[in-house]
């Protein structure tokens, strides 16, 4: 016991929380919203995790966050209802309509301008390509303003080629890598494609990527945050990994384990667009134990 005692003192890391991490307004926005709410009236809906963090969503449940589908959603009548930063199809507000719902909008600006962007573009009648995670909620949204007419991918591979049009529109979740649809737009061109790329990733998610690249070269160690359901969580992830190969994606702070580290070892702590402070937080005391 006395051994294991000193083995834990012998680690003394030095752990650094990047500054530049945790949520990002659209998050804060729909989560003080929430907050807000829940602590006058004790009880509200949303629909969908209001955040891509099973440990925040389970904070925010237990003030009376109470979190629905679409299906149930159909069934529920004079209630309020909160809509997450990623934003809803048109579908949403017709049923909020015919229900009598109060619909707590907490949709991200910069997600509302993209669903716009692709509305008048579909109206245009451009061929439109959406580079996304298919069954994300953003995306979602993003392909019913189009009637469902729109093509979602995440890998060129994807893309039957010889079936698509030869002038296409192409369009970004959010939450991508900058560098990667990029190189989509340049595939594309080089196959014959005439292309009319519009980067809508959100700019405070593609300059985090440069931002933790530094972060990551500057620590023996890094540990990354984030929640298993995060599309931007593991994209982030990737970028830590690609210049530090002692990189560790967890979703709490039970989940690290003391034989990753060495005395002495400096720690970077960083996370995604919906990883909370507090979150960090614990997982820099849990490593600061050691």
């Amino acid at each position: 016991m006395v051994a294991s005692l000193e083995n834990k003192i012998m680690y003394k890391l030095h752990v650094t929380i990047d500054k530049g991490s945790g949520f990002c307004f659209g998050v804060v926005y729909a989560i003080a919203m929430a907050e807000d709410i829940l602590k006058e009236e004790g009880q509200l809906y949303c629909l969908g995790d209001i955040v891509h963090n099973d440990m925040e969503v389970a904070r925010l449940r237990a003030m009376g966050l109470e979190i629905i589908s679409h299906d149930q959603m159909k069934e529920l009548h004079d209630v309020k209802v909160l809509i997450r930063a990623h934003g809803e199809p048109p579908s949403t507000y017709r049923v909020a309509m015919e229900n009598n719902i109060q619909l707590i909008d907490a949709s991200c600006p910069v997600v509302l301008k993209l669903q716009n962007r692709i509305r008048n573009s579909h109206e245009n009648g451009e061929n439109i390509l959406i580079y996304g995670k298919q069954d994300h909620a953003e995306v979602i949204a993003l392909k019913a303003q189009t009637g469902d007419k729109a093509t979602v991918f995440q890998d060129i591979e994807e893309l039957d080629l010889s079936k698509l049009p030869a002038s296409v529109t192409l369009y970004s979740q959010t939450t991508k890598s900058k560098g990667k649809f990029h190189q989509i737009t340049r595939s594309l061109r080089d196959k014959g494609l005439e292309v009319r790329p519009h980067d809508t990733i959100c700019r405070q998610v593609s300059n985090r990527e440069e931002e933790l690249r530094a972060f990551a070269r500057a620590h023996d160690k890094v540990i990354f945050v984030a929640g298993k359901k995060s599309s931007n969580g593991r994209m982030l992830y990737k970028v830590c990994k690609s210049v530090n190969d002692h990189a560790h994606f967890v979703t709490s702070p039970e989940e690290i384990k003391e034989a990753w580290f060495q005395p002495g070892e400096s720690v970077g702590v960083c996370g995604a667009t919906s990883t909370p402070q507090w979150l960090m937080e614990d997982v820099k005391a849990k490593l600061i134990s050691f």
